[in-house]
């Protein structure tokens, strides 16, 4: 019989821009396999008096084999139910550290690829206020049975995918811009592959 057993854990974060008076959190949520000091490097031609903050995913691994290049997951399907509890729990933590230190007035939230299923489930939590949800390149949480009501009164939640993301086909795009737009989010669509395009990004943020 399985059993659990808690115990303190330490996470990494990365941050970009720290200005002490900063009233705008930007966090930006990686895929699978990244790590947050890469990840955060795609967000420098951004505003530079909005604070970004990248936090890691708990499960560090070697990209290929038992040595080399480490990437980062946010969970994988095993234990996945406990694995996104500690996820939502360490994320928030992480939000009241960062607004106890900095005077934050609005926060904005970017999930990309395996990181967008995680910040909308970070969003749906109802523990933490966000301005706005970017959902980049990624799958909607399919556990999540009413996500209409509970994204019903926002109005500035966006859905980005690249026209060449090579993890969804034209059908597979078509079908998820469907069911975004249905949740209220809207569509943002550029030329190129699954990644964060930086102009799409200024232009949204």
């Amino acid at each position: 019989m399985e059993h659990t057993l808690s115990l303190k854990k330490t996470f990494r974060y990365e941050i970009l821009n720290d200005v002490s008076d900063a009233t705008t959190v930007f966090y930006v949520l990686h895929g699978y396999g990244q790590l947050a000091k890469f990840f955060i490097e795609k967000f420098k031609g951004l505003n530079q008096d909005l604070l970004i903050v990248a936090p890691e995913g708990m499960h560090r691994f070697y990209r290929k084999g038992n040595s080399g290049r480490v990437g980062a997951s946010w969970m994988t399907r095993e234990a996945r139910e406990i694995d996104i509890a500690d996820n939502m729990d360490w994320l928030t933590a992480l939000d009241k550290k960062i607004c106890k230190k900095y005077p934050i007035k609005k926060r904005l939230l970017l999930g990309f690829s395996q990181g967008g299923s995680t910040a909308a489930r970070w969003r749906l939590t109802n523990k933490v206020l966000f301005d706005s949800l970017m959902v980049w390149g990624s799958d909607f949480p399919s556990e999540v049975t009413n996500a209409k009501e509970l994204l019903a009164e926002d109005t500035n939640n966006y859905f980005v995918i690249g026209t060449e993301d090579e993890f969804f086909d034209a059908k597979q795009r078509d079908k998820l811009i469907e069911d975004y737009k249905s949740l209220g989010f809207k569509i943002s669509t550029y030329i190129g592959p699954h990644d964060i395009n930086i102009q799409t990004l200024i232009d949204l943020t």
